[in-house]
């Protein structure tokens, strides 16, 4: 019966239930959820540099700070959010190829301390560059844009219904997860998309087919970059607070934690993982202290028994229930002929 299901039926529900879910449940869970969906973003880019391309980046959360300080002091120069997030975007797009080139000489373990040196430079340019940065004291009060008919910045109501300044950027953090993801889709299900796989899976075999892994490379960390400066850019207006140890390398690494945890290479992977990642806790705080322990303990047992993530296990499980193609004898006999 689920198979006979569209997959937009799916996804229409899926939306409808993220539309109507911070409705009535305050502030807190609507910045909850908005966290999600900015995580989701930067994790959906790492999936596609790591999960397709199969390049280590452990600079993911670095890029986030670099997005989240332009748009922070464009806008508060007064320059509008849309004009400032699509520079943000851009800005970490041109520094992501500037990484890349490293991953082109090279790999595994050795790649990835290079992403780590880079994402600790980072971290040191944003605390001792206190004339631009602000310094340990980071910024904060960026404002929250106004779409004209539709403002974030103050509270309004619409049938009957209240909508603080915390609910409407979390729809504004949907709308923008929404239109990324579609992005995400077309770049995966494209020529571009399978040629990330066919670097990932053997990259001499993809070169002698024609493909230039060069600029595969490349684009793999450029546009896992931009995916991570995009969420940044919605990090300044949301939170309206940055500081420089909140985009450390232990930022990058529950980035990674998301995509593995949900299964790296798949579509969903990182949508799953980072509502493990981001929810999980948060509904085991009923536990007090012992919170973290169950939560770290899912997640090793998780990763012994499906390394490919919960995406992994889901694929399991539905290999299972799903009927197995049977072929006709008569076929066969026929084939013999």
């Amino acid at each position: 019966m689920m198979r006979s299901v569209p997959k937009w039926a799916w996804l229409a529900l899926g939306l409808a239930i993220l539309i109507v879910a911070p409705i009535g449940r305050g502030n807190y869970i609507a910045l909850i959820m908005s966290s999600w969906l900015i995580y989701s973003i930067a994790a959906m880019g790492l999936n596609l540099t790591l999960g397709y391309a199969g390049q280590i980046s452990l600079a993911q959360g670095a890029f986030m700070g670099i997005g989240a300080y332009i748009t922070a002091l464009l806008t508060l120069s007064g320059i509008h959010w849309l004009a400032a997030m699509p520079l943000s975007v851009f800005g970490c797009f041109v520094i992501g190829l500037l990484v890349g080139f490293p991953a082109l000489r090279v790999k595994g373990h050795f790649l990835a301390f290079v992403t780590l040196a880079f994402s600790t430079l980072v971290v040191l340019v944003l605390r001792n560059e206190e004339w631009l940065t602000g310094g340990v004291y980071g910024k904060s009060n960026m404002p929250r844009p106004d779409f004209w008919l539709f403002t974030t910045a103050s509270k309004s109501s619409f049938l009957g219904i209240s909508f603080t300044p915390t609910m409407k950027a979390y729809y504004l953090c949907l709308v923008v997860f929404v239109v990324f993801a579609a992005l995400m889709y077309g770049i995966v299900r494209s020529p571009w998309g399978r040629a990330f796989k066919g670097l990932r899976e053997n990259p001499i075999r993809a070169e002698s087919l024609g493909l230039d892994t060069r600029l595969i490379t490349l684009l793999a960390f450029a546009i896992g970059s931009a995916s991570a400066g995009l969420a940044g850019s919605l990090v300044s207006p949301v939170i309206q607070f940055i500081e420089p140890s909140s985009f450390a390398v232990g930022h990058s690494l529950r980035i990674l934690l998301m995509v593995v945890v949900g299964g790296a290479g798949f579509f969903f992977g990182p949508m799953v993982g980072a509502a493990v990642v981001i929810l999980l806790p948060e509904v085991l705080r009923f536990t007090e202290g012992y919170y973290l322990i169950i939560y770290a303990a899912a997640v090793i047992i998780l990763m012994i028994v499906s390394p490919t993530g919960l995406m992994g296990i889901g694929e399991r499980i539905m290999s299972v229930l799903r009927p197995e193609h049977v072929a006709r004898s008569d076929l066969k006999e026929g084939a013999k002929l």
